[in-house]
Parts: C-alpha cells; structure tokens; sequence
C-alpha cells in the first residue's frame, strides 16, 4: 500500500506532526481555513523516511553513535553528520515510492515547478521551532529533480547546525523523522515574513510585516534589508523603507538567482499600507486559529495573500493569565530574589502558597501585578523609590510604561495587592537584644515545625502544610521583623545620603558595615574556611575529596587518616547551612545537605588560597576597617559648622546600621531552613508513591503543583501525559530570559541606566559595594564548576546566599541581576569586595579569562586588553 507515503495537503491537519512533520501539519490546517490561500500540494509522510532508514543497514549505527556523541565533540559530530547525510542522499528511493510522487506530481501538474521542503517531526512546535535547521529547495521541475530534492531534504535532518541545535534541547536524534513539503510555486510581486506579535518588544497587540521583492529567499538569507511595517488596531503605527538593491527570482529552465532591483524601484515600498494592514488582519485569523503568536511567511500574488508557512513564535516570554480585560503590569520576583532561572511547578506554586503578595506564574516565573498601586498617585512615588533603591532598571522600565499613553489609569486610591511601600520614621530602639529575641522566635518556629512533621503521611501532611504555610507567613510578616528589617535599610541609605552631602564620600556605608555582627550569609562562607582548616593537614583527605564523583564520599572518607575529623567538619557545616543551595527559592533545587560534592570544589579552593585562621582574621580585619572609618568619618564631621551635631547623629546611625543590618540575612535562612523540613517530607511522600506504583520517579513530583500533588496523594492517580508536558514546557522555559518589567499586552520592559559618568566602551551597573580591583574575570554559572585563583573576579547571572562561601576567595563581583539590598550586595559589603551588579548581559559580553576593572563605588566595568 503506497498511499500511506503521500497524503495531499488538503487531507492534513495539525494534530499529525507524528505523519508530516511541523511544517506540513501547519500548511495543512492553514489550507483547510476558509479565506486562507496556501499554494497547492502534498507530504512525503514521515512513514517514507523511515522505509529508507529501515533498508539502509549503516544508518542505524551511524544513528546510534551520534546519538552518544558528546554535545562539545564538534569535530566528531561535522563528520559523523555528513557521512549520515552523504548515505542517505546515495540511497535510491524505493520504485513504489517514487512511483506515489509520481502520481501526486501528476494530480498538481507535472510540468510544473514546486517548491520542496523538509518538515521534521521536531519541528514549528511551540517549545521549539527549529526555525532554518533543515533544508527548504525553490523552482524544482520535473519528477527526477523533485525525487533528488526530496533525498536532500531527508538528508538535512543531519546538517551540522540541525544536529547541534536537538542536542541543546535534549532531543534523541533517533525520535526525530523527516517528512517534505512539495507545493507549487508561487511567482510573488514581494514576499516576507509577519510576525503577529512584536519580536523585539514583544508586544501581542502590535504586528511586524517584514518585506522585500520577488521570493522572500533574499530576506531570510539577509541578503537585503526588508521593510518593516509594525501595525497596530488595523493602523500602521511606524514603517521603515529600505533601500531593497537585490531580489531573488525564479529561473524558466528551475532553480532561482539574486538579480539586481532597477535603482528607481529600490526605495519604493514593497507594499503599500492598506496591503499591509490587510496582510496583519489575515495574520489575525491564522495566530487566532492557532491559539498563540505566530512567525508567517507569505508571498504577495496579484494582490492576494499566499501563506508558504506559519509556525509558533517560541521566543516570546509568555505572560501571565488574567481573566479581566483591565492592563496589568508585572514586576519580576526573581529579579528581587536573585533567581531568575526558570522554577518547576511545585516550587513555583510552594513559593506562592508563602509569599506575602499574590503573584502569579508565567514562563516558569513568579511577578506582582504592580498597576493598581502604579495607578494611584498616593503610592506610586513610594513603590518606585523602593524599586529603584532595589535596582535602578525596575524603576526606569515601570517609567517607561507609565509613559505609555493610557496605559496605566490614573486612580484617586491605591488597590490592593502589590508591594510593601517604603515603611514611615522607625521607632525601634537600636538594641541588639531585638535581634536576639528574633532569631531565638524563628528557631522556636523552626524547631517545632520539624517536631510536629514527623508524624504526618498522605493526604494528613498536606493538610498539615496548609496550615504550617500560615504560620510561615505569620513570621515573615512579625512588625517587629519587619522594623528591624527596615532600620538597617533606612539607616544605610541615610548615612548614604549624608555623607555624600557632608563629606562628598560616596557609598560610606559599605565600609561602615564590614563584618557586622549576627550575618547568617557571610558567616555560613567564614564557616567554610574553618572546615578546609580542619581538612588542610591531612593530604590523603585532599587527595580524596580531589576525586570525589559521587554523594556517598563522606561515608568513605571517615575510613582515611583524618578524615573522621574532616567528615565531622562537613556534617557539622551541613547541619546548619545544608538546606541551601543556588537557585533556593525552587523548592526542587538539589540542597547541599542532598548533594553535598557540591560544596567539595569550594572547600579545596579555600584550603588552597588561604592560610589556617583565616576566617577569624578576615572578620577582625572587617571589623577593624569599619571602627577606623567610623573614627575618620566621626572626626571630619566634627570640623565642620555644626560638626558635633552632625557627628552624634551619624553615631546614632552608625550603630543602629551595625545593629540591624546583619539581621537583614535572617529572614531568608529561615525561609529556606522551612522549606527543607517542607521538602524532606514532600520528597518521602513522593517515595511512598513510587513504591505504590503512582509515580514512576519521586522527582516526578516537581512537575507538579501542591495542589495537585495533594490530589495524587488523596487518589492514587496521576496524569502522566501532564507531567510530560509541563516536562517539555520547563525545558522551552530555561532557554527563556525573564524581563524585569512585563505587561499584559505582553511587552518586555527591560529599563535602562541613564547615567553620564561612564567611560565609552564601559558595561554600566548599579554600585553596591565601593573600591575599584582589577583581575581576571571568572565566568561561573554553575557554583560546582568553580575554579578560582586568588584576585580572580566572579562573574556570574545571579548570586543567592548560596554562592558566598566563594565570596571568601574572590577579589570583586560582578552579575547580571541585583539591587542595593540583595543578598549579594549585602555579602560583598561584608567582605569588603568591589562589586557592580545588574550589568546586562555580563556573562556573554565578558569572556571568562580576560582582565576586567571592577569600580564599585561608580557602577561600571572595563574590559581591558
């Protein structure tokens, strides 16, 4: 039966990617859509490319070795893929086969030309598009040629970049087939691409019209820079016409070639502007029927549309459901929590279900609908000076939107919901006794939480949660917390403010609070130093730990000469600090007391670079910096008019900053120390579920939210097709990058500095820890691959608690996300390390290695030669 090899296109649908692959299943659907024209044709159904992968008995092997090749082998996978593609262009295609094409060529004319196209499997999917990964062949005629072409499509499954690219998403090559596209072609006026929602801003309201002359061949290669009309409510709302030298036409005897545009046509428009609108109204229908922003190629004909293609737009960050029609504008948490990586569904809905605002999920992100409290004059002042002392690029990026005409009304009132504003005077006494009594409260909490856990499985312990998440919000909203909270912020920003006034010092405060006491942060990275001073004399214990590759080493490492002592160390370290770990906000993060070689390459660094007692001269030499600034500071205030005024109250503020600041760290260990005593239960809930036969893996359970977690542990049951797509989903997730700002139209407002004191050629930040270093820049994004030297400079996406026990061997900081009062802000103060945070783009515009200059009193790096 040879039907099963060609289906017309008129016979597909999307729901069969698995026959014709991405491309084909959406031509077909578009080609059923009435008032849609797609140039006629049919598939090559994927069931054709297996027959010739079946027969053909080195492609099965060849298959299987690139399969286990390794991601950065890239010599080894240029060969291997070239062989695969040479084989399988060498194969004669089966005389039943090409006898189907045949006939198909027969029903659309067979004298005609066509258009041969690959359409993978894994391919126009809205996780990936795959967009330009295999081959697409014009002006092809005659039987011989459209059979060779389809070869070569069949072929480019394996180029070099198609290859490359499944390996970053984690595809198996094996499970990828290829079906191809042949239609016949069309001879257009112009042609182009519409995207129907913003692909640089994002925008679902604005839709963008690429366009050229001839085929839009010349566009997609970049051979010519199209027109670019942007339309918005059937109106153009901006057009650039460019100078369109080349075009790309059709040869009469097949193929095409670039030819030159008459010099008097070159700056006309490709398109007139009804045509355009037209054409975004067309774009419409088909994202409509679709259910999400499209990337359309089309071909204009005699003034009519064709559609040769429309696939998902997999770039956009998706936005947050609403169910009213009123605009919205989304603020990231995870800009504010130093966590901008994507989160699994349990721990996006667990940080929900403790969080002190409603947030709401998007991208595998957490925001706050900030607009009500944007819309009301009252407290929009007060949430942009909080966001701004937060980071700078929140504050520029909510201007930005309110700059936008209507789209924030204004409101006599604030609403509800939103952000905690900038708290009024602070009555508290500066005692350090408050902050004793609070960590002495969450350790009580704490304690009796893991006490009353003990007991609860099934059903019983997520009841038990539900009730354990109140009291966590309970501590975290104590007014006593709160203030002591806030008296170390306000009285950073005061003495800030003052002294830069008084004295011209700028950011005084950061050596003013060097090693402020009762800091969890900066202590859980001193602590480490100890454990590598009881590791450091014994050379069988660092040989060891030198070849650590698995979980089970601290149960080894008791058996070597020292290494009772050294395992105690770690266990001991792993006591108070395990529940941590990078990215600690996702409750589904591996913590270190889970995964505790994590630690290992940061304990054989500090017992490298540092001598014994090195934690306990860090912290003295700290304190002393800050007792000679104080001295300094106290001493030029006096010699001003009004000096001893101005010097009582910079005292004042100077011990309520060193009183409350190190607090500032507490709250969040205590989050994150709930969280493990939530997470251990939940993962051996997750164990009896496998051993029950529920779940095939406890991991599982992260794919889940609690909600429906607590569902499968009441039923028994579980939607493994669910926890497949929210696997895929997650994947399409971390290649994302989440906007700081993000309206509901969809629009991702990144912010910008607006600052002069930077030299050109300059990476611009915000200043958070004052001193300028110089040194080698050390691009990290993964803490277990550290390697540091002494005076390196760490550069990296984002740093939670977790990362400063590296802060102990560094000689400045650098990251992509941060504000003032973050915690790797308020660490590298600490340490007294130069550090520029929120610097776009840093770990793709500084290469790992080079000589970088670090000014953290101004906000910038250089990058040296």
């Amino acid at each position: 039966m040879t039907e099963q090899y060609v289906l017309d296109l008129q016979e597909v649908d999307e729901t069969q990617v698995a026959v014709v692959g991405g491309k084909g299943a959406h031509l077909g659907e578009l080609s059923r859509m009435e008032g849609i024209r797609v140039p006629a044709g049919f598939c090559v159904t994927t069931e054709a490319f297996r027959r010739i992968v079946a027969e053909t008995s080195s492609l099965d092997d060849q298959l299987v070795r690139l399969s286990r090749s390794a991601p950065d082998d890239r010599e080894g996978i240029r060969t291997l893929s070239a062989r695969i593609r040479r084989t399988i262009e060498e194969v004669a295609v089966p005389e039943e086969l090409a006898a189907a094409i045949s006939r198909a060529l027969g029903r659309h004319g067979e004298q005609a030309a066509y258009a041969v196209r690959s359409s993978a499997t894994a391919e126009d999917l809205p996780t990936a598009s795959f967009a330009g990964q295999q081959d697409t062949y014009l002006n092809v005629m005659g039987v011989t040629a459209v059979l060779q072409h389809v070869s070569r499509c069949w072929a480019s499954l394996f180029t070099e970049r198609a290859v490359a690219y499944r390996q970053r998403n984690g595809i198996d090559h094996r499970t990828v087939h290829m079906a191809v596209v042949v239609q016949r072609m069309v001879f257009p006026h112009a042609a182009g691409v519409l995207f129907t929602a913003d692909p640089v801003t994002g925008n679902r309201k604005v839709a963008s019209v690429d366009a050229g002359f001839g085929l839009g061949e010349a566009l997609v290669s970049g051979l010519v820079n199209p027109d670019v009309f942007k339309v918005r409510d059937g109106e153009i709302v901006s057009k650039v016409i460019a100078a369109k030298q080349r075009a790309v036409h059709a040869l009469p005897a097949g193929g095409t070639r670039d030819v030159a545009v008459d010099a008097q046509r070159q700056e006309q428009p490709a398109l007139t502007d009804a045509q355009a609108v037209r054409l975004a109204e067309v774009g419409r229908r088909i994202e409509a029927h679709f259910g999400r922003p499209q990337d359309i190629e089309w071909c204009l004909v005699d003034d009519g549309f064709q559609i040769v293609q429309s696939r998902p737009i997999t770039t956009l960050f998706p936005i947050p459901e609403s169910d009213d029609q009123e605009n919205h504008v989304y603020v990231s948490v995870g800009h504010q929590q130093m966590m901008t990586d994507a989160m699994k569904p349990l721990g996006l809905s667990m940080w929900q279900l403790t969080a002190m605002a409603p947030m709401h999920a998007a991208g595998g992100r957490l925001f706050v609908d900030v607009a009500r409290r944007l819309a009301s004059p009252a407290s929009r002042a007060g949430l942009l000076d909080l966001m701004g002392k937060g980071d700078p690029l929140v504050r520029d990026a909510l201007e930005t939107v309110l700059a936008q005409d209507g789209f924030v009304p204004s409101l006599p009132d604030a609403g509800p919901g939103g952000l905690p504003g900038r708290g009024a005077a602070d009555p508290l006494e500066t005692d350090p006794a408050v902050v004793t009594e609070l960590i002495e409260r969450s350790r009580t909490s704490i304690a009796a939480l893991e006490h009353d856990i003990r007991s609860k499985t099934g059903p019983a312990l997520f009841d038990f949660l539900l009730e354990a998440f109140e009291e966590h919000k309970r501590v975290l909203s104590d007014p006593l917390s709160i203030q002591a909270i806030m008296a170390g912020m306000e009285a950073t920003w005061w003495l800030n403010d003052q002294l830069r006034e008084w004295l011209g010092e700028k950011n005084a405060a950061d050596t003013l609070t060097l090693s402020a006491p009762d800091n969890i942060t900066s202590e859980m990275g001193l602590a480490l130093l100890d454990v590598a001073d009881v590791i450091r004399p014994h050379p069988d214990v660092v040989a060891f730990l030198e070849g650590v590759q698995d979980e089970g080493f601290l149960d080894e490492l008791a058996k070597l000469t020292g290494g009772a002592e050294a395992r105690d160390a770690i266990e001991a370290y792993l006591d108070r600090y395990g529940m941590r770990c990078v990215g600690e906000i996702d409750i589904t993060r591996p913590r270190w007391r889970e995964r505790p070689s994590t630690l290992v390459p940061v304990i054989l660094d500090n017992v490298r670079l540092f001598e014994p007692g090195a934690a306990e001269r860090r912290f003295e030499q700290g304190r002393r910096k800050a007792r000679e600034k104080e001295q300094d500071v106290l001493a030029r205030l006096r010699a001003l008019p009004d000096g001893d005024r101005k010097a009582d109250e910079t005292k004042r503020m100077i011990d309520r900053v060193r009183t409350f600041i190190g607090y500032r760290e507490y709250p969040k260990y205590g989050i994150i120390a709930r969280y493990f005593v939530y997470k251990t239960a939940l993962m051996e809930e997750a164990h009896r579920l496998v051993q029950a036969g529920v779940l095939p893996e406890p991991e599982d359970s992260f794919y889940l939210t609690f909600q429906e977690f607590h569902a499968v542990a009441r039923s028994h049951q579980v939607d493994q097709r669910l926890v497949q797509r929210r696997k895929d989903a997650f994947r399409s997730y971390e290649r994302l990058t989440p906007p700081r700002v993000l309206t509901s139209d969809g629009e991702a407002v990144t912010g910008a500095y607006r600052r002069d004191n930077v030299p050109p050629g300059a990476l611009t930040g915000l200043p958070v820890s004052a001193g300028t270093v110089e040194g080698r820049a050390r691009v990290i994004l993964d803490m277990a691959e550290a390697d540091l030297e002494a005076g390196d400079i760490l550069v990296t996406t984002f740093t939670d608690p977790s990362w400063s026990p590296l802060f102990v061997g560094i000689a400045g900081l650098v990251t992509e996300v941060g504000g003032q009062m973050t915690h790797g802000a308020v660490i590298a103060r600490e340490y007294g390390l130069p550090a520029v945070v929120g610097v776009d783009r840093a770990t793709r515009l500084i290469e790992d290695g080079r000589r970088i200059r670090v000014h953290g009193t101004d906000g910038y790096v250089e990058i040296l030669s």
